[in-house]
């Protein structure tokens, strides 16, 4: 990478953490606080934890398609601003529509597309896989440390005082943004990294991408209902809320430790199939633990281990399997559908796991946590197995229209190259490779060859 590629990466990375942050520095204490709220009901609490997801999903991707009218970082400065806008709502209330109401305009700032569309016009085609997985693993830190920290910065500040926190983070990501983040020398549409407008249906037709969109949903709905009471339980066995750190924090790094030969395992053995199906797996028997032992602190642990493993281990696998199976120049195409998706699963889990809780109590919220799983484990036995190809991005600049069709015969006569799809009015060629088949040498010899004469 270039320094102006570095400096993009990281700062792009550190304002999704920053905002990342301030949206899981409250998902452990929003239920133990809210319930304290005027007009406090389950069914509400539910729906103001959800309710982010919701104006998430409905205004990410159209988001995205104005920021390549107007501009990228107008529309990321502007999200930022609601969503720091919606912050001080939530820090003023005293009510539980308040809260509703300001959670709604935080997840209105839906700037996760723009910042995807920005980092790929600061990036070089061959750099941009690796700088969207710094900004994934950003997000996974960031989750890290809010699950953590939410419950110790809440026990000195409050849940106004963590609103009031988040709407100082989204004002530092904005300043990032203007003074960090390099001005692109020009934007234009990346296939890879945005969604396109007329593939949209192509890709919804497409059934192994739509079992892994009704996947994520399925995941994030559990994670959300879930939260609606795993801190309640955990403070009425005994456990203070601001001692509910000393939980999270250890399940969180042990489930991270307990996943990593499972991706080995999953990835270069290519044995994704059968991990993925523990992993769901798992998650089924997690909560049906968490059903039977929710009185015990003992129980909460174990099973908020396990759950965290099988969680964990399914975030990192499922972009990877978006990733294989959508087409290579639909590759944004998916990966905002499947946004959309795990957006929506949040909100309508949050929702449901209030409503749950307060018609049938903990024990049915986590019945509908093991069902939605199930009905999951069940679809994807029936889930071809991944074919193990990676996404590779080659520029065409050089190559004049001429040679194109040529050098698209000439790379899929090579050894490891799966298939090549074309956009010369783009400038760009997108492969799916075999990495373990692949010559790499040969390939940048073919490159070399077509891009120099």
């Amino acid at each position: 990478m270039t320094a102006s590629e570095r400096r993009a990466t990281w700062s792009l990375a550190s304002i999704y953490a920053l905002r990342m942050l301030g949206l899981f520095l409250i998902m452990p204490v929003m239920s133990l606080f809210a319930e304290q709220m005027e007009g406090s009901t389950p069914s509400l609490i539910g729906l103001a934890i959800g309710i982010y997801g919701m104006s998430q999903a409905l205004l990410q991707i159209p988001f995205g398609l104005v920021s390549d009218r107007i501009g990228r970082k107008k529309i990321i400065v502007f999200g930022l601003l609601l969503f720091c806008f919606g912050s001080v709502i939530a820090a003023l209330s005293t009510s539980i529509y308040g809260i509703i109401l300001g959670r709604a305009v935080q997840g209105s700032g839906a700037i996760a597309a723009p910042v995807m569309a920005l980092l790929a016009d600061l990036t070089q085609e061959v750099h941009r896989t690796k700088a969207m997985a710094l900004i994934g693993a950003s997000i996974g830190v960031s989750f890290g440390v809010a699950i953590a920290a939410g419950p110790i910065i809440a026990g000195f500040i409050g849940i106004h005082g963590i609103f009031w926190l988040i709407a100082v983070l989204s004002l530092l990501a904005i300043l990032v943004i203007i003074f960090l983040v390099p001005q692109p020398q020009q934007s234009k549409k990346h296939r890879d990294a945005e969604l396109v407008s007329g593939a949209f249906f192509q890709v919804l037709k497409k059934p192994e991408l739509l079992r892994l969109n009704y996947g994520i949903f399925v995941l994030h709905a559990i994670l959300m209902a879930s939260f609606v009471v795993v801190p309640l339980l955990m403070r009425d066995a005994g456990l203070l809320p601001a001692e509910h750190w000393k939980v999270y924090l250890p399940v969180f790094v042990a489930s991270f430790a307990v996943i990593i030969p499972f991706v080995i395992l999953a990835e270069k053995k290519r044995k994704m199939k059968p991990v993925f199906l523990v992993a769901i797996l798992i998650l089924v028997l997690a909560e049906l633990g968490l059903m039977q032992f929710s009185s015990s602190l003992f129980g909460i642990i174990g099973f908020l281990c396990l759950f965290f493993s099988g969680f964990n281990l399914l975030e990192a696998t499922l972009p990877s399997l978006i990733s294989k199976t959508a087409p290579g120049d639909l590759r944004g195409t998916a990966m905002g559908i499947y946004s959309t998706c795990q957006f929506l699963g949040a909100g309508i889990g949050g929702s449901m796991g209030g409503w749950c809780y307060g018609e049938y109590g903990a024990k049915g919220v986590f019945l509908f946590c093991a069902l939605a799983a199930l009905s999951w484990l069940l679809l994807s036995f029936s889930m071809t197995p991944p074919r193990y190809w990676a996404n590779l991005l080659i520029s065409l600049q050089s190559v004049t229209e001429q040679r194109a069709d040529e050098f698209t015969s000439a790379m899929l006569k090579l050894k490891g190259v799966e298939d090549v799809t074309l956009h010369y009015e783009e400038g760009v060629a997108y492969l799916k490779v075999d990495n373990q088949q692949l010559d790499r040498q040969k390939l940048q010899s073919l490159i070399t060859q077509y891009t120099h004469k």
